[in-house]
């Protein structure tokens, strides 16, 4: 297991604030270092008990740092809630998946594995799946789900914010998930199985707690009530959402309160 460990960085001038640092964490998987940030809440200290982690991540064309424009108020809810927010860079298009065609992209390995490892080591973490959660907002909405389902037992709760829980409705789009999952003529297996619609036909024995949250005007909505519907006919559990509201941050950044206050 290779880390390599990089800048601490307070910008918060307030003590009892929380603080967020900027770490690179190198991933085997990729053979590349991915630039992270992590948000501890005000006492962050290791004589205190594990905090809770929640794995956040950005959605398509975003970056680390994006959820703290999309939500400046996450140092706060981080504070309020006390909980270590970890955010990757999880690339500009990667759909949080191992890709099947382009080896350069293991971004699910690495969430799900190499960045737990990394932060369970360094930071001052709970270890088991009741304090360890994963949230996202669209891409990131996608990648929380189907993350969380296909490493049953590694995550307590798992929540979509304007996921795009569906694949295969968007074969045409400009969010080259042809190059992440092939050319849906001769790789449409590939979309399929990628898509958490199709993973809720096979969930596996230890399903987390599990939110799903979109807006009415967002046009992922209908494979969001798709999923809804999916999980109704299994009867498993689940928190489902639908609010006024469009595919934007101002929705997201909103939203995101409801789901600290959920994993609470």
């Amino acid at each position: 297991m290779r880390f390599i460990f990089l800048i601490a960085m307070l910008i918060t001038g307030n003590a009892s604030a929380a603080t967020i640092e900027l770490v690179d964490v190198y991933s085997t998987a990729m053979q590349k270092q991915v630039r992270c940030m992590i948000v501890k809440p005000s006492g962050y200290g290791v004589s205190e008990a594990p905090y809770p982690a929640l794995y956040l991540l950005h959605g398509w064309s975003g970056h680390f740092a994006s959820w703290l424009t999309d939500a400046p108020q996450l140092p706060e809810l981080a504070d309020r809630y006390g909980m270590v927010v970890v955010c990757p860079d999880g690339g500009y298009d990667s759909w949080y998946l191992d890709s099947p065609v382009d080896p350069t992209v293991r971004y699910e390995t690495f969430v799900s594995s190499e960045l737990v490892q990394f932060v369970e080591y360094y930071y001052h973490v709970r270890c088991d799946a009741e304090g360890r959660f994963i949230a996202g907002l669209s891409m990131g909405g996608h990648g929380a789900l189907y993350i969380a389902l296909r490493n049953g037992g590694r995550y307590g709760a798992a929540a979509s914010l304007a996921g795009g829980l569906d694949l295969r409705p968007f074969r045409k789009n400009d969010w080259d998930l042809q190059g992440v999952l092939g050319d849906p003529k001769t790789h449409w297996r590939h979309w399929e199985s990628a898509s958490v619609c199709v993973l809720l036909d096979s969930l596996p024995e230890e399903v987390p707690k599990l939110m799903i949250d979109c807006g009415t005007e967002d046009f992922f909505l209908s494979v969001n009530r798709n999923a809804h519907a999916k999980l109704q006919e299994l009867k498993v559990p689940h928190t489902y959402r639908e609010r006024p509201g469009g595919h934007d941050h101002l929705y997201w950044g909103e939203a995101i309160n409801d789901v600290f206050e959920w994993l609470k």
